[in-house]
């Protein structure tokens, strides 16, 4: 069922937990596509019920950034919930998440600010803002469905990392489960945004992923000097590139390595046609 109430959906909650059920929730933005979808059958697998939540976060973007014009979905997406056995699809308006929708500020809006240490490098870097804007909601959203599980994916790993220290700080009574990024035969990892891409951008995109399996490729060779695999990638980049970042960190706490080993993560955003664009890889596995 469609639902945009905050009450509505409580009131569901409420008689789920009398059951015992257990309830996953798969937080999304709408646009949904088939790494959603693997989330969605993860959530299936594992709980009694399920609430996806399709909700496009005005405090997560910057003045700059695209949330005008981030696709908007939400009948198709109902759609593949429904086909999916989702119990719940949670779509609320910006005013009935945050009151006046006017006023989305922290001068007026209570904001989860995560760990400085965690937002200052990679996509907090640059989107400033963005993290407390994502904790806010994420803390929101558990609130509002008290899951047992929710379920991010791999792809957004500096926000997972984020999302379960908040989860721990904050003594939030659900388990993070984490799943891996969905791909398409290119190898592209599968994006709402990558519907700004033309034919030949989809293609310039795939040095990301070609950048990431080198390094890999390099570290299984007996590289782990992070310098020296970060060099590998240059050659890869073209003029139709704007590399944004290319880090290897800590899979866990983000920290930087001076040598990769099998607990590293390499992250890389990169703009193709004006759109940026993530991607990573664990070099040891989850």
């Amino acid at each position: 069922m469609l639902l945009n109430n905050i009450e509505e959906v409580k009131k569901n909650i409420k008689e789920w937990k009398k059951e015992g059920f257990k309830i996953g929730l798969v937080p999304t933005m709408g646009a949904l596509h088939a790494g959603h979808l693997s989330l969605i059958k993860k959530a299936k697998a594992s709980c009694d019920k399920v609430v996806v939540s399709v909700f496009v976060n005005p405090i997560q973007f910057g003045p700059s950034e695209d949330f005008d014009k981030y696709p908007r979905t939400l009948d198709a997406d109902e759609r593949l919930c429904n086909r999916e056995g989702v119990d719940i699809v949670f779509a609320p308006s910006p005013k009935e998440m945050y009151g006046d929708a006017g006023r989305l500020s922290n001068d007026t809006l209570t904001y989860v600010c995560p760990p400085f240490f965690y937002v200052n490098k990679l996509c907090g870097k640059t989107r400033v803002g963005h993290f407390d804007g994502v904790c806010t909601v994420v803390l929101k959203l558990f609130n509002i469905v008290q899951p047992d599980y929710a379920f991010f994916g791999q792809k957004d790993a500096q926000q997972v990392v984020i999302v379960k220290k908040m989860a721990a700080d904050l003594n939030v009574p659900v388990e993070i489960i984490q799943c891996p990024i969905v791909r398409e035969e290119s190898g592209l990892a599968l994006s709402s945004r990558n519907k700004y891409l033309t034919d030949e951008g989809k293609k310039d995109a795939l040095v990301l992923s070609k950048i990431l399996n080198n390094i890999k490729t390099c570290y299984q060779k007996g590289i782990t000097d992070v310098s020296a695999l970060k060099e590998t990638a240059y050659s890869f980049l073209t003029d139709k590139h704007e590399l944004e970042y290319l880090e290897i960190l800590d899979k866990n706490t983000l920290e930087e390595k001076l040598h990769a080993d099998n607990n590293s993560i390499v992250l890389i955003a990169c703009r193709v046609e004006g759109v940026r664009l993530i991607d990573n890889t664990y070099l040891g596995g989850i």
